[in-house]
């Protein structure tokens, strides 16, 4: 019996561009901004200053990572005026979109994990390390308290996310390994380990997803066909469960604050049973 390959069918039904439309919309978005942040150092065009942690957009609206600033109070620094209007631009933002809107439309190391999710489905690697999803929220108590021991903002030193930023303008040296690491990571010993389990920015940005105005909602739920595509594309799973096989009565709407909006389970659904939609 042949292997079954994730979205064929949906290819197959409704052409390639529309079976990668959010896929592709989302690596435009992560490379643009990307983009703009290196336009500066390469080509003096200064559209964006300082890096996913903290930046200023066109010299006037700063943006402020939250976990920087929760590790800089905790290492007993207080932020500048600009950095508490960045964490508030942040806030309105992304609890509206939904904080893991980030990790799907922002955050550049999202190329590679998604890059080790499909090596991950070509290999039908069955290893699993199965690492509890807590795990993440362990390792942002972790980072806060070292924070705080270290009078640091200690995250900086190993995160991923401006490791490749700066990489990509100084060289990657070491930074290649870290980032190797997170790939094989993901591909052989957990899939969708990163941003699944680990990764302290995505749990931190999850708590803006409790109010957010944007949400997936499987409004077609009654045309599926139990082909199981959106589960396995999905960087949460366990977030459409609730959605598309609850009772009558329960929501349609994907109401976990770890879904990502990424759209994914739109592109390679068949049936059309995904869309994005808005809290009621």
């Amino acid at each position: 019996m042949s292997k079954r390959i994730v979205g064929r069918e949906a290819v197959a039904t409704k052409g390639w561009l529309r079976a990668h439309k959010w896929l592709l919309l989302r690596r435009m978005s992560q490379l643009g901004i990307l983009g703009l942040f290196l336009l500066g150092p390469l080509a003096g065009i200064w559209l964006i200053k300082g890096t996913l942690s903290a930046s200023t957009v066109l010299g006037i609206l700063p943006l402020t990572d939250p976990l920087i600033l929760v590790q800089s109070f905790a290492a007993g620094h207080l932020p500048e005026t600009a950095a508490v209007f960045g964490l508030i631009a942040v806030l309105v933002i992304y609890s509206l979109l939904g904080g893991r809107t980030y990790c799907a439309w922002v955050c550049p190391v999202n190329l590679i994990t998604d890059a080790a999710a499909w090596t991950n489905r070509r290999m039908d690697s069955k290893k699993n390390l199965n690492l509890s999803k807590t795990t993440r929220w362990w390792l942002l108590g972790l980072i806060i308290i070292l924070s705080a021991v270290s009078g640091g903002i200690v995250w900086e030193l190993v995160n991923p996310v401006t490791t490749l930023q700066r990489g990509l303008l100084f060289g990657m040296g070491a930074g290649w390994l870290l980032l190797a690491a997170i790939f094989v990571f993901d591909a052989f010993v957990q899939r969708h380990g990163w941003c699944g389990h680990l990764c302290p920015v995505g749990a931190a940005y999850s708590l803006l997803g409790f109010t957010a105005a944007l949400r997936m909602k499987a409004a077609g739920r009654d045309r599926c066909t139990d082909c199981m595509d959106c589960f396995t594309v999905c960087p949460e799973p366990q977030v459409i469960s609730p959605a598309l096989k609850g009772g009558e009565d329960s929501s349609l709407l994907i109401l976990s604050p770890n879904c990502l909006n990424c759209g994914r389970c739109i592109d390679v659904c068949p049936q059309d049973v995904f869309c994005f939609s808005k809290r009621a």
